[in-house]
């Protein structure tokens, strides 16, 4: 399938807008790590999964899981974009009574196939969806993004270690790999590296790409579908913040929401207005 760059950076310029404007109008929330996932949520639900927003329990649908919860503005931006349910209500994020709350709500959210926060948790309910699906004869795939702190879990190695287990080749894990975490560099906090090696170890096929290059994240989703007899992993390199100046590169605006004149600063440079 051909990739359409300029259609889907438009689509991703979109969702950075309405990532910070649900975190501006709520007054929390978790922009850096939001921002580095948009170009990968992007692509995943622009480009290549099979969804139907007017049909969202369809049979045979490939599934998404945001495993790194927190990061849900940016889930909730594209399923919006995507006409999931009306772009009104990314205003009412973590709103009392919002169906849009601080992380993603099955039960209440159309298009979120999984409650998820605790962090790993979601990796292991994929890893489940992905064995039901072959068990039942369902083609769907199952995609799930963690974050690259997100690894210090050890929940994400037994979901690993069970993956490679099943030879899961209808599972895709993403890993949104921009370097930080609440407390500063992973690296500092606790270090996960040589990740590749340990996925590769637990039976992965696994790819290095540019998490903010169409090409490269489709391509490796494309590459993923034609592996047999083994999960894949795609480790996505990215930056956090990515698109706001201030924001790029800064552990900071892990859990932070801007201020008005950050806010419009923020959006004016993706090319918007609050």
């Amino acid at each position: 399938m051909t990739v359409n760059s300029d259609f889907l950076k438009k689509k991703a310029t979109d969702v950075r807008i309405d990532i910070v404007r649900q975190i501006y109008h709520s007054e929390s929330g978790h922009p850096g790590g939001s921002l580095s996932a948009a170009d990968i949520l992007t692509v995943l639900y622009f480009h290549e999964m099979n969804i139907d927003p007017k049909n969202p329990k369809a049979e045979g649908r490939d599934k998404f899981v945001l495993s790194k919860g927190h990061a849900a503005p940016a889930l909730y931006a594209v399923l919006a974009e995507k006409e999931f349910f009306p772009k009104e209500e990314l205003l009412t994020l973590r709103k009392l009574g919002s169906m849009l709350q601080g992380h993603p709500n099955m039960y209440k959210v159309p298009g979120v196939e999984m409650s998820t926060g605790s962090l790993g948790q979601g990796f292991s309910v994929s890893v489940g969806m992905a064995l039901a699906n072959r068990l039942d004869g369902n083609a769907g795939r199952i995609y799930t993004l963690l974050g690259d702190g997100e690894l210090q879990e050890g929940v994400v190695w037994e979901a690993a270690m069970a993956a490679g287990h099943y030879r899961l080749d209808n599972l895709c894990v993403i890993l949104d790999w921009n370097g930080l975490q609440i407390d500063g560099r992973n690296e500092d906090v606790i270090t996960v590296t040589p990740v590749d090696k340990k996925f590769e170890s637990f039976g992965f096929h696994v790819t290095r790409i540019d998490g903010h290059s169409y090409e490269e994240i489709a391509a490796a989703l494309t590459e993923a579908k034609k592996m047999k007899g083994r999960p894949t992993a795609v480790i996505a390199k990215t930056v956090k913040g990515k698109g706001v100046s201030f924001m790029e590169n800064k552990a900071g605006w892990h859990g932070k929401a801007p201020d008005l004149e950050q806010a419009r600063q923020a959006i004016e440079e993706l090319g918007g207005e609050l």
